[in-house]
């Protein structure tokens, strides 16, 4: 499938906000130092300056469970448990199944990281099949809200404040003793960045581990069953696509991972709530810079850019 068209922007989001080639919103983010590879996958900066009474509509589709810290603006998601509203927070948000509705008033400044899989576990004894589409406070995890909340100084520019963030994880970890995620499960999390099209008996035979044990390890680890994590993978790499923000060289083979177009429809509509060609029609704010974050760290995965390099959206 070629690109479908240029996606809508949000006029006062874009021109508050750094911005790729097609106008669509990123954030500051990087990979974290190699002594946090194994527990980290992510960190990010979000900061976006709107009129104080603008209103914003959206949602976010995060695959991995999230440290997020709002500076700024009011907040209000939609989650499993039902409406929760925050302004100034530093909150867990549990990998999602499905779009999260978010709404956010005013100047945001969102500030947080990405889990790896299986580092919720290693951390705090989290089975994250009973945190997905949720948030909770940080306590749940052992952290300290007042704390993380402390850790960014108005002044700070965003590597200050990723640096800030790396070295309260490095305490936890410390302080836990936390061992590093189980090897299969990072085997699966690289799966579904390279090959998510792979099946769940080969991807349990290529890890080396009986399938019943492999699907419970992939459940408590990715708070799904692992055919689940695969079709979100392709779902979340096709939305990239979708709003600019992927390697446009690989189009056709993400457009190859579905049967065909009713395939494609069927499954994004499932996830994303809406289908492909709304998805591109509507400005998707939010959930691109959510995308963006994730398809940074995956192309630095596969080795298509090197950390730090200029992404093809750029």
């Amino acid at each position: 499938m070629n690109r479908m068209s240029r996606p809508a922007v949000d006029p006062a989001i874009a021109s508050g906000a750094a911005a790729t080639r097609d106008g669509q919103p990123i954030s500051y983010s990087r990979a974290p130092s190699t002594d946090l590879a194994p527990w980290i996958a992510r960190l990010y900066v979000t900061i976006v300056d709107v009129p104080a009474d603008y209103s914003l509509s959206c949602g976010i589709f995060s695959d991995a469970a999230m440290l997020r810290i709002q500076l700024r603006g009011n907040w209000v998601a939609e989650t499993l448990d039902g409406r929760r509203e925050m302004s100034r927070a530093a909150l867990y948000f549990g990998p999602q199944t499905q779009r999260m509705p978010i709404t956010v008033t005013g100047s945001f400044t969102s500030v947080g990281l990405s889990f790896r899989a299986g580092a919720c576990h290693a951390l705090g004894g989290l089975k994250l099949d009973t945190m997905c589409d949720k948030l909770a406070p940080l306590e749940l995890m052992g952290m300290c809200q007042e704390e993380w909340l402390s850790l960014f100084h108005e002044n700070g520019s965003p590597e200050d404040w990723c640096t800030a963030m790396e070295g309260a994880m490095r305490r936890l970890i410390r302080r836990t003793g936390a061992a590093e995620p189980d090897p299969v499960t990072a085997s699966v999390e690289a799966a579904a960045f390279t090959n998510p099209q792979i099946t769940v008996a080969r991807l349990a035979d290529q890890c080396g581990t009986p399938q019943r044990k492999f699907e419970r390890l992939v459940r408590r680890d990715f708070g799904m069953p692992p055919k689940q994590v695969l079709r979100r993978a392709r779902a979340l790499d096709m939305a990239s696509h979708l709003r600019g923000v992927a390697d446009h060289d690989e189009a056709e083979a993400l457009a190859l991972r579905y049967y065909d177009q009713s395939h494609l429809i069927r499954e994004f509509t499932a996830l994303f709530g809406m289908s492909p060609r709304q998805f591109v029609d509507s400005p998707q704010p939010l959930m691109t810079l959510s995308l963006e974050t994730r398809q940074a760290r995956r192309l630095e995965m596969i080795a298509r850019i090197a950390p730090g390099d200029i992404k093809p959206w750029q």
